[in-house]
């Protein structure tokens, strides 16, 4: 069997979701790894929400606390006091936007019910959940549940509000890959920070492949 034949039957296995090779065994032994998977701080713990605060803010996103889902809807609501829409997933914490002024529209987008790349372009912001955050890189990951919604969503606006609940955050890359693991059918969007690029003279530019703006809320 070549190297190629061995590589398309590992990915037909993984893609199958039953984890076995089928037409072949590795022909080498799995290398020892040694990398931490682990970490001294608990997800959630003190020092985990300080890491990612300052990588964050590292980053250049904006990031706010609330204590519960109530002070959650006051302080959407006073970052998107001058939106005049806002992109919703399907099973955003109704709460969260009970804050948003009367004149602000509140668009639903789902799978079954998916806006255009057009339409999410007019539109002035979006709030989604989170599915982890990573402290030591300051990543935060998406893996369109419901409460988090398309990848579309959270890529055309140029705003983005992310909620991330305390529990949520972990402090390496492994511990944060273990949870993603779970449903390795999800589609995937890991954001650091709001969208930037550098041309070759290293000048900054944002908003280029994603949102200009990035609020994250820690809640908890």
């Amino acid at each position: 069997m070549s190297a190629r034949d061995e590589v398309l039957a590992r990915v037909r296995a993984a893609l199958s979701g039953d984890g076995k090779a089928g037409a072949a065994a590795p022909s080498a032994a799995q290398p020892a790894r040694t990398y931490r998977t682990a970490s001294e701080h608990a997800p959630g713990s003190a020092t985990a929400l300080e890491i990612l605060v300052d990588r964050l803010e590292d980053y250049k996103a904006h990031v706010h606390r609330a204590s519960g889902d109530d002070e959650v809807a006051r302080v959407v609501g006073d970052l998107l006091a001058d939106a005049r829409s806002v992109v919703v997933p399907p099973r955003l914490p109704a709460g969260w936007t009970d804050a948003l002024g009367a004149g602000t529209v509140v668009v639903q987008d789902s799978r079954e019910d998916p806006r255009s790349a057009l339409e999410l372009d007019e539109v002035d912001a979006v709030v989604t959940a989170a599915r982890v955050a990573i402290a030591d890189t300051g990543t935060i990951v998406l893996d369109g549940e419901p409460d988090q919604g398309r990848r579309a969503i959270s890529l055309v606006p140029d705003l983005h509000v992310c909620v991330v609940r305390a529990e949520q955050v972990v402090h390496t890359v492994p511990e944060g890959v273990r949870l993603l693991a779970a449903y390795p059918g999800r589609p995937q969007t890991w954001i650091s920070g709001p969208s930037a690029t550098s041309d070759i003279e290293l000048s900054r530019v944002e908003g280029v492949h994603g949102p200009r703006t990035l609020h994250v809320v820690l809640v908890g």
